[in-house]
């Protein structure tokens, strides 16, 4: 007997792949593995991470309600005395559930019969309210930027209760007494209208908060049943279609995102937001200057309004900020409250991978399910957040604003307060020192810099870095400082105009970034490194990059009941050419990157790898490594060969014919914006002889569009141009960059995509400082795991090159983006037909490959003459 099929709650009957897919989720979530899981894009991922999920999750709900989830019992401890407490405590959250539902019900209804009036604007009293908040004055006194008298914790033994860390939240005795204040800390009263239990519920995180609203729009196409402790409806509410089981979900966003104070979300930058949002909550901000949204004791009201209306239909970030205004409540505030209740939760990366960011917002990962989406640069995005750079600018102001700060408050700076002032300013000092001496000095001023060389200022090895970094939290030097600077140049400056002035108050204090950066002092030597490097500039600056990720994650991993990992091109991240060389991998069994850098400590068994195939029938793929160009130059385009005119020549050459038989829109990617500018500007040159150059020739088959170079503005308005010639019927050439914006998070489906080249590999510089550490450090973590030089050097090599792959399948996976679409793929360079490089490839891209026949040119156009013949007769 054919055992039964999950019921998934999918709106749409999946494909085998999708079930198949939902499975391996389900069961992960189930055993509480950490899954690593591949489904290229355009195969219904998101829908498939929704359902079985939420159906693990709603199973799970009916299971602690039955009374299969139990809690932990002692050997010793009779049945009955445990099993009555347990019956109590189950009973007790069932009702609290039950009236949370009966609640969002009613808010349902309600917004269904006030619609338009709800929909139509914020209620005047709290739009009135909105327009008359101010941004706080500073007073002609600066007596509020002096510091409070400080004892650190091992000096004064009667300061532990003020000044000591709390071990629960990260934050100081002083920080709590403020959010107790405000209303978050205090520990709930009787008749409180908060849930206090922490369900167990669903971290969905993803690249960007488009990415995000994406996928709560696909959450809102779903149907799931009812718990059964919601199953009863009120009767008022009975006969409402638009009443349903709708999912608790709660979206998370930074205070840029959700601010709805205007004086403060309109200073534009999140530091500076942060920033003042923190200034307004000051105890020695004036009532009538402090923020009027913040949640606190008098609107705990509101608080459980915005609760309830946020759980009761499902919302995007945008959503949020709008409902927040409605009430008159801060939904960056307010949204604690709700995580509890919640029972799916969406956010950004660094609101999930910084510890700091998950305590500020009171999230505890303790028990819960985390997925992450466009997992594929996880690491590197992990290294990123943890990555800090500070200029010789940014040193010399901090410098000039502690100057002028200490000469205002020097007399009345007294025991510790003088002694880590000191110590701050001799350190900032002894950096700033570190770089003068590269610039002027015979070293390179680009490269690796030892620690040692930055802390080589007088008197700078006698400081006790954590203590110092304690007290710079503690005191908030940095708001102090900023704060008075401000004050300073507002008094010096009031024939400025209001729009001035207020440009000082608009920028991060940089004592606070440069504070940053000097924790990183304090990590440990083999997690990072620090280097110089110049910018476009020409300025030096100084940068710490971290190079293991492991311990940043492993508290993620480690206190979440499962993690799932997922992404349409992780490859090969998962797969790598192993399976074609088995040799190779009886040698080296684990030469995945994840497994290897980011969770060498897990058990092996709790490690679930799975790559699906994609929707799409294989005739409608047709992939072709191309060696050879027109005329026989063989395509090669490494870095010492890729500069000559034959092989710039043979590439137009090569596209010009392309253009001729690729309908519609064609896209090259090229593997820097430098060698696209090099390659464009010999095009466009003619050659001795000829009438026209290889520009016009390409210019006479499809209109040519340029990817504007990252950071610049323009990107928008080229894809925008490139899609209208191409619905037009023009057929577009799209010249864009791996790694650019053109190849990730955009869609070339149908027309616009019928055809993806990749010029070449685009190999990260491996002579660039950075790079040179990171390979140096795998090399050597590997080898001190496995004691085996060869294995290091392997296990380099292996991160290197897919590193470069990542980045190509990330492009050619723009191409196909649902079932009946068709694409070809084109890898201009030899190397691509090497079983080394073609086995890091996506499988279901190595399914397209065309096998057999001869490297030329003549048959790779015949391939895609067949190809595309085919499909005008479908």
């Amino acid at each position: 007997m054919e055992p039964a099929i999950k019921d998934f709650h999918h709106p749409y009957q999946p494909y085998d792949i999708q079930y198949e897919l939902m499975n391996v989720i389900y069961q992960c979530i189930v055993e509480g593995k950490i899954g690593i899981l591949e489904s290229p894009t355009g195969t219904g991922k998101s829908l498939s991470l929704i359902c079985s999920s939420l159906t693990w999750l709603r199973d799970f709900q009916e299971g602690a309600l039955q009374g299969e989830v139990t809690l932990e019992q002692e050997d010793d401890e009779p049945n009955w005395v445990f099993e009555h407490p347990q019956a109590q405590r189950r009973n007790a959250e069932i009702q609290q559930k039950s009236e949370l539902e009966a609640r969002l019900r009613q808010v349902r209804a309600k917004e269904l019969r006030q619609k338009q009036k709800y929909e139509s604007g914020e209620p005047k009293a709290k739009r009135t309210k909105a327009d008359e908040v101010r941004a706080t004055s500073y007073a002609e006194d600066d007596a509020r930027f002096e510091l409070d008298e400080y004892n650190s914790e091992d000096e004064d033994p009667k300061a532990k209760n003020s000044s000591q860390p709390s071990k629960d939240s990260g934050l100081s005795s002083a920080s709590l007494q403020l959010m107790e204040k405000l209303g978050f800390v205090s520990k709930p009263s009787d008749n409180e209208d908060i849930l206090s239990t922490d369900d167990v519920k669903i971290y969905f995180c993803s690249r960007t908060h488009s990415q995000l609203a994406q996928f709560v729009q696909e959450l809102r196409r779903v149907d799931f049943p009812e718990v059964s402790w919601a199953a009863k409806k009120d009767a008022s509410t009975a006969g409402d279609t638009e009443d349903r089981a709708v999912v608790k979900h709660l979206p998370l966003g930074s205070r840029k995102n959700l601010c709805i104070n205007s004086n403060v979300s309109r200073l534009g930058s999140a530091p500076a937001i942060n920033e003042r949002c923190l200034e307004l909550q000051q105890p020695d901000t004036s009532k009538d200057h402090k923020c009027p949204f913040i949640p606190n004791k008098e609107n705990e009201t509101l608080v459980n309004d915005f609760r309830d209306h946020t759980l009761a239909k499902i919302r995007d970030i945008e959503d949020l900020g709008k409902l927040g205004k409605k009430i008159g409540i801060c939904p960056y505030y307010a949204s604690r409250v709700t995580i509890k209740p919640s029972e799916i939760v969406t956010l950004p990366y660094p609101l999930l991978l910084q510890k700091s960011a998950r305590e500020a917002l009171d999230i505890s990962l303790k028990g819960h399910v985390i997925i992450i989406d466009e997992a594929h640069n996880l690491m590197d995005t992990i290294s990123n957040i943890h990555s800090i750079t500070v200029t010789q600018g940014q040193l010399k102001l901090c410098r000039s604003q502690l100057g002028l700060y200490l000469q205002n408050f020097r007399n009345r700076l007294k025991g510790r307060n003088r002694v880590y002032v000191a110590q701050l300013v001799r350190l900032i000092d002894s950096v700033s020192g570190c770089l003068e001496i590269r610039m002027t000095g015979k070293q390179s001023s680009e490269g690796i810099v030892d620690v040692g060389h930055l802390m080589a200022g007088k008197g700078v090895d006698q400081i006790n870095l954590y203590k110092l970094m304690r007290y710079l939290q503690e005191s908030k030097l940095a708001r102090k400082v900023e704060g008075y600077t401000t004050h300073a140049q507002e008094q010096e400056s009031k024939a400025k105009s209001k729009k001035e002035a207020e440009a000082h108050v608009s920028t991060m204090p940089v004592l606070n970034h440069v504070q940053s950066f000097l924790q990183t002092l304090t990590n440990p030597a083999s997690e990072g490194r620090f280097f110089c490097e110049k910018d476009e500039k020409n300025d030096l600056s100084l940068k710490y990059m971290l190079l293991d990720p492991t311990q940043h994650f492993k508290e993620i991993v480690e206190d979440a009941r499962a993690v799932i990992l997922a992404g349409g091109t992780m490859s090969p991240v998962i797969f790598s050419y192993l399976d074609l060389l088995f040799e190779y991998s009886l040698k080296f069994p684990q030469m995945d990157d994840y497994i290897r850098h980011l969770f060498a400590y897990v058990d092996p068994a709790r490690l679930k790898t799975f790559s699906c195939g994609h929707i799409i029938p294989k005739e409608n793929l047709v992939a072709l490594p191309v060696a050879k160009g027109p005329g026989g130059i063989a395509f090669d385009f490494t870095y010492d060969k890729r500069n000559s005119s034959a092989m710039i020549e043979a590439l137009g050459g090569c596209l010009v014919q392309l253009s001729n038989i690729v309908p519609d829109g064609l896209v090259v990617f090229f593997p820097s914006y430098a060698y696209l500018e090099q390659v464009v500007h010999h095009w466009q040159m003619k050659s001795s002889g000829t009438v026209k150059s290889m520009w016009d020739s390409l210019l006479e088959r499809k209109p040519i569009f340029r990817e504007a170079k990252a950071n610049t503005t323009g990107s928008d308005d080229v894809l925008d141009e490139y899609s209208r010639a191409v619905a037009n019927g023009h057929g577009g050439l799209l010249l864009s960059v791996i790694g650019g914006k053109m190849s990730e998070g955009i869609n070339f489906s149908d027309a616009l995509g019928r055809g993806v080249v990749v010029v070449g590999l685009p190999f990260p510089n491996i002579q660039s400082a950075p790079w040179k550490a990171k390979l140096e450090h795998i090399e050597q973590s590997t080898t001190t795991r496995t004691g085996s030089r060869d294995e290091g050097k392997a296990a380099a090599r292996e991160f290197y090159e897919n590193a470069c792959m990542r980045a190509v399948n990330q492009s050619i996976g723009r191409a196909i983006r649902h079932k009946g679409d068709y694409a070809s793929i084109l890898l201009l360079d030899r190397r691509y037909r090497t079983p080394r490089i073609e086995g890091k490839l996506p499988a279901w891209i190595r399914q397209g490959i065309v096998k057999g026949g001869s490297d030329g040119f003549g048959e790779v156009v015949e391939s895609l003459r067949m190809f595309f013949k085919g499909k005008k007769k479908v």
